[in-house]
């Protein structure tokens, strides 16, 4: 699954840099083409001579090469690769790839880079379980990066715990699966819905909810992963996409959203509603500010367009329909109700009697009920891990 692929190997300045030279060789053996870029402290771990001989490919550390007068473009390199593998990442690269600090080639390819991003961490354990890190791991995680996470063992401090990059072998094998899954959507077109929906009282008041559009973010980028050109529908949100794949629209409104998402419908292959879609709107909108009065304000509500039943009755043999319960009691009986009246293959369950779920939070845990009455139970799993058995179910519509 490696051959022909375009990879960038990045190497931070830690002990474990000598096993960089091990994942180069795998990957060549594996007809990837490999281009390093290394920080200056990691050539005093490893030589660029060694990692040039490897790779067959000159090694970059600045952004010009005195030697030869040439210019290493940080752009053109993340146009070019297919992935982007940091390995070892250590704390200091970590902590500043997540937070948008770009001070040399490989932080700067980073943030051009329009691939996916792999980052093997590799520390001391109290390093790793500091939660300065384990904050930045998950900055790195939201914004679509695949960790390859440390292994325990015996560390170069002397001590002996989780910190320890994983093995070269490991690391190249978590590529050769990322992109044997690729195909698996490919040629397919999938609508996502994703966020809230902003219902407006006045000029400067709105209903809403609690929604932050992780979910559904983490939906259509693992759908854009396995090959499938994305619409991604979103209400306001402070995410950005990821995957070059996903056509993004933002709206505001639930009406917005139903209809966005009724034209790009009929055009694919099926569409999965992770947006917490506004059940009702003011009947009437204030064109100017509502000021406050000594009485009582009633506010008239009227029930949005159901979108989910909507595209229940237009869904055609060929396409898919996958629809989410958020609940607080009869989680189950309700997600069932839901299924059957609005003709979805299957949904996604979860409850707010679940602590760290739903609104707001990087996990999740659900239940996927399908259509032919089948029920499966997930445990709690950050957000992205909860979008791949999601996926994983689509996957089995399509074939």
């Amino acid at each position: 699954m490696l051959k022909g692929k375009k990879i960038i190997l990045g190497v931070t300045g830690g002990i474990a840099a000598y096993k960089s030279a091990i994942i180069v060789r795998e990957l060549v053996k594996r007809g990837s083409e490999v281009r390093v870029v290394m920080t200056e402290t990691a050539k005093q771990f490893i030589t660029p001579l060694t990692m040039a001989t490897l790779s067959k490919n000159p090694v970059m550390t600045a952004f010009f090469d005195p030697t030869n007068g040439a210019w290493n473009s940080h752009v053109s390199l993340g146009l070019w690769a297919d992935a982007y593998l940091i390995a070892p990442a250590t704390a200091n690269t970590i902590g500043k790839m997540a937070n948008g600090i770009a001070d040399n080639l490989l932080l700067t390819t980073y943030l051009s880079a329009k691939c996916p991003v792999f980052v093997a961490p590799a520390m001391d354990l109290d390093m790793y379980r500091h939660s300065a890190t384990q904050k930045n791991l998950a900055a790195l995680e939201n914004a679509g990066c695949h960790l390859i996470n440390p292994a325990s063992g015996f560390l170069a401090s002397g001590l002996e715990g989780k910190g320890r990059m994983e093995e070269p072998a490991n690391i190249v094998g978590y590529l050769e699966n990322f992109f044997s899954e690729m195909p698996k959507l490919s040629g397919k077109h999938i609508v996502v819905t994703a966020g809230p929906t902003y219902e407006k009282i006045d000029p400067v008041r709105f209903i809403g909810n609690y929604s932050s559009g992780k979910m559904g973010f983490a939906i259509a980028e693992r759908c854009a992963e396995l090959g499938a050109e994305v619409t991604l529908v979103t209400g306001p949100v402070a995410l950005e996409c990821v995957h070059s794949s996903i056509k993004r629209i933002d709206v505001e409104s639930a009406e917005q959203m139903y209809n966005a998402v009724v034209e790009a419908f009929p055009k694919s292959d099926g569409a999965i509603l992770s947006a917490a879609v506004a059940d009702f709107k003011p009947l009437h909108q204030a064109e100017t500010k509502l000021k406050r009065g000594e009485n009582e304000l009633m506010l008239e509500l009227s029930p949005t367009t159901d979108i989910a039943a909507a595209l229940g009755k237009q869904k055609k043999a060929n396409q898919f329909l996958v629809g989410f319960a958020l609940e607080t009691d009869n989680e189950m009986q309700n997600a069932q109700l839901k299924l059957k009246k609005k003709n979805l293959d299957f949904i996604v369950l979860n409850s707010t009697q679940n602590a760290q779920t739903c609104f707001g939070y990087d996990t999740n845990k659900i239940w996927i009920v399908k259509k032919d009455g089948t029920q499966q139970e997930f445990p709690l799993k950050s957000k992205k891990e909860v979008a791949c058995d999601i996926v994983n179910e689509i996957v089995e519509c399509v074939k």
